[in-house]
């Protein structure tokens, strides 16, 4: 079911960036800071090579132990994240890199010190440089993929997603919680947001749903990455064999015909 999926895409042992890197990224040469304020280690970016393709890798970080998550701040990165994470794609963009972005997060940080610092305009400075940029860029859900916080690195020419990941507007438990006042309803709420990589795909959201091996990813981690390098690298061959400006033009049409507006007559 939908919220079975969005257990398995929190399972503690599930893959993450750290692994994908050590597994699929070959060279990879980390960088940090958005040299303005801090570095957030939240979100991972680095150098380094995927099937013979020179990327610049970004990647968030929830974290494995204790000590970790709270590092990382289980996963929600905060404005200087997603700043470091943009100067890194610019930085990828000067140098004719691909970009490639790992989502999972259950959100952005919404603390106050994370607003006094420009939350929402980070993030929304992202969306649009992202949408501008000129790289290719492969976004890839390996897990949660909540809200403006996924955005945040989210915006690309192709989306990518495990098999057992979500993406979606808002978490199962905050829409159970805001529509029905019942956040044990988390069930019905993840079948209703139509989250999971299957409805994604049928609305033009996702263009590939990578499968996982059997009982999950984090039954195999180094199976799942070796499907996501793969998978990676047969996209960035596509965009690579188009010019720039078709690319731009073609990530402009994927996230314009995303959605439908109905417009009402007059009686």
């Amino acid at each position: 079911t939908p919220w079975q999926r969005v257990q398995l895409s929190r399972h503690p042992q599930r893959p993450q960036t750290t692994d994908y890197i050590d597994h699929m990224v070959e060279d990879f040469v980390p960088l940090a800071g958005d040299r303005a304020f801090g570095d957030d280690q939240a979100i991972l970016c680095g150098l380094g090579t995927v099937s013979g393709h020179r990327c610049m890798v970004i990647g968030q970080q929830k974290g494995k132990d204790v000590h970790e998550r709270r590092r990382c701040n289980f996963g929600m990165p905060h404005p200087e994240g997603y700043r470091k994470a943009m100067s890194k794609m610019r930085l990828a963009e000067k140098f004719g890199l691909s970009v490639v972005c790992l989502v999972n997060t259950p959100g952005a940080f919404p603390g106050v010190d994370a607003e006094e610092r420009g939350q929402s305009i980070a993030i929304a400075e992202n969306i649009r440089d992202m949408a501008m940029l000129r790289a290719p860029i492969v976004v890839a859900v390996i897990g949660e993929g909540g809200s403006g916080g996924a955005l945040g690195i989210g915006i690309g020419d192709r989306m990518l997603m495990l098999e057992n990941s979500y993406f979606s507007v808002i978490s199962p438990e905050g829409c159970a919680a805001i529509l029905w006042k019942d956040g044990n309803k988390k069930d019905l709420a993840a079948e209703r947001l139509s989250l999971t990589a299957g409805p994604l795909k049928k609305f033009g959201i996702v263009d590939e749903i990578i499968e996982e091996p059997a009982g999950g990813a984090h039954r195999q981690p180094i199976v799942t990455a070796h499907l996501m390098r793969d998978a990676v690298a047969r996209h960035l061959v596509q965009l690579k064999a188009m010019s720039t400006e078709a690319m731009l033009e073609a990530r402009y049409r994927k996230y314009r015909a995303i959605g439908q507006v109905v417009e009402a007559t007059a009686v």
